[in-house]
């Protein structure tokens, strides 16, 4: 029974014991029924004796007592196995009618106990990291299953405090970040703008402010995935295409001098969102698709009905088990965390919550001659 679910089961245990008891009910019942009936010979011997003495003849001196009690015994043997057959018949059809009708009645009544299983179940699954306000709130008697529903909600009211405290910290640390960075930019440049700057401290300057870029880059990437996992506020028609159009203009320069063809084909298509996120989205793959290529490789954009949105680019061959890995945050395929400064690491993970704050989720896969192939999946508006 490992493969039916538990209201099965419970049925299935509940009609066996409701036969077993019936099977019981009825052996008892045949066995007193047969207890009670009269035996034949005895009631032929009694009948035969009492018509004997009422005449004064003795009945061994009686030719025909023997064929009466014969009779008599014989008729008595009908009307008892008549009798039992009748019960056992009887007995078995009622045991049937009632089993199936226990069956039915077992079955409903597992569904209503197991009905607050399925709400949980249910809620749970509807769950995400950025919408933990779903409640259970079962109402009825104290009895194990509201306790477990209560605990349920208990722990959701824990997850949804942690989370929101997490999101509270990203966003003001970040917010705060900002300012000293700033104004390590500023110094820098104030100091490399010196005409008697020597070259040493010429070539330090350009690190730092290679290093500062770096730093704002991740520190605004945080804050774009800070407000992407809080969900959306308000939801306003977007043209996708559009959006996408109008990022592949604006990386067209960052494009040409990586030597990478941007190809799109764009169908008109309506999201329902934030139009920055959904921006920041398609900028994001599309920055990752040049950045992550070979000279004289290709980006293909694509906007279509489902998926909404597929970016595919050429480049290094990346192992299909290094796939899952691109959408946490600071992960690189074939580097370390601080081995590369084109960008922060949040460009995936930026996409992935923003299509989970539209209703949507976004997937990789490898492409087969190297590349990557990313697609954008968000419901209909």
């Amino acid at each position: 029974m490992n493969g039916f679910s538990v209201r099965a089961k419970l049925t299935a245990w509940y009609g066996a014991l409701f036969l077993l008891a019936g099977l019981v009910l009825v052996v008892i019942n045949y066995l007193l029924v047969q207890s009670t009936l009269p035996d034949p010979a005895r009631v032929a011997l009694s009948t035969v004796g009492s018509a004997d003495l009422t005449y004064g003849v003795p009945a061994e001196t009686v030719p025909a007592a023997g064929v009466a009690m014969r009779l008599v015994s014989g008729s008595l043997d009908e009307y008892r196995d008549s009798t039992l057959s009748t019960l056992v018949v009887g007995s078995a059809i009622a045991l049937v009618a009632t089993a199936a009708l226990a069956v039915l009645f077992g079955w409903l009544m597992a569904g209503r106990a197991l009905r607050p299983l399925h709400d949980i179940t249910s809620t749970a699954r509807r769950l995400e990291a950025g919408k933990l306000d779903r409640r259970i709130n079962l109402e009825g008697p104290p009895d194990e299953l509201k306790e477990l529903a209560d605990t349920f909600d208990g722990m959701l009211d824990r997850l949804a405090e942690s989370f929101d405290s997490q999101k509270r910290f990203v966003a003001n640390a970040s917010h705060e970040l900002r300012t000293p960075l700033a104004v390590q930019r500023t110094l820098v440049e104030v100091a490399m703008a010196d005409p008697e700057v020597t070259p040493e401290l010429r070539k330090l300057g350009t690190h730092l402010l290679h290093t500062n870029e770096r730093s704002e880059r991740m520190i605004e990437g945080l804050l774009i995935l800070a407000r992407s996992d809080r969900g959306l506020t308000a939801r306003a028609p977007v043209r996708l295409d559009e959006v996408v159009a109008a990022v592949v203009r604006a990386t067209s320069a960052q494009a040409a001098s990586a030597g990478v063809k941007v190809e799109t084909r764009l169908r008109p298509r309506v999201v329902a969102g934030d139009p920055v996120l959904l921006e920041r989205l398609v900028t994001n793959l599309v920055v990752n698709a040049i950045t992550y290529n070979a000279s004289g490789g290709w980006v293909y954009v694509e906007v279509r009905g489902d998926p909404a949105l597929e970016v595919r680019n050429s480049g290094p061959v990346v192992p299909p088990e290094a796939v899952p890995t691109l959408f946490e945050p600071f992960r690189r395929v074939g580097s370390e965390r601080t081995g590369d400064t084109r960008n922060a690491g949040l460009g995936l993970s930026i996409v992935r919550s923003v299509a989970q704050a539209h209703g949507g989720y976004a997937d990789a896969q490898p492409g087969r001659r190297g590349g990557l192939t990313v697609t954008v999946h968000l419901p209909p508006s």
